[in-house]
């Protein structure tokens, strides 16, 4: 009788897990990551009338964009933050550097091209996401843009 009552607390506490990831609200988590981030009062967000959620802020010498495109596990998380305005200076040297970067030192994120500028992005559906993953997703990205952009444009900045 004991071992069947274990079982069943242990079952309960494993549908409590899984009701409680599943009722996270991520606007709140997210904003809360970018409260604790961001620099100079910096954060701004809009909705989008599909509801979905744009935030900006400042961290370090770099602004992150974190987008929200719905709530529902299918949806997305994208953070992402420009670092580098293309065309550059020597890009074969500068595309070789930043796939050696996305293959040793990136982690969830990556380096990418979008609008000709050279970013750190990061995309993650919501499903199963927890909120310690949100403020991964945005810390790595804020991080890695900081700790890069001034050097890439140093180097490869156009003149």
């Amino acid at each position: 009788m004991t071992t069947y009552q274990e079982s069943i607390t242990s079952n309960e506490s494993i549908n409590e897990l899984i009701a409680e990831t599943a009722s996270i609200n991520h606007v709140e988590v997210i904003e809360n990551v970018i409260d604790s981030l961001e620099q100079d009062d910096s954060a701004m967000v809009s909705h989008t009338p599909e509801g979905g959620y744009l935030w900006k802020f400042k961290y370090g010498s770099v602004q992150v964009f974190v987008q929200l495109n719905g709530t529902s596990d299918e949806d997305t998380i994208t953070v992402w933050s420009a670092v580098l305005n293309l065309p550059a200076k020597d890009e074969p040297k500068l595309m070789r550097y930043l796939l050696e970067l996305n293959c040793s030192s990136t982690f969830e994120a990556r380096f990418g091209i979008i609008e000709n500028r050279v970013v750190v992005i990061s995309t993650r559906t919501l499903a199963e996401l927890s909120p310690g993953e949100v403020s991964r997703l945005i810390t790595v990205v804020a991080t890695i843009a900081d700790n890069n952009d001034e050097a890439l444009q140093t180097e490869f900045g156009a003149t």
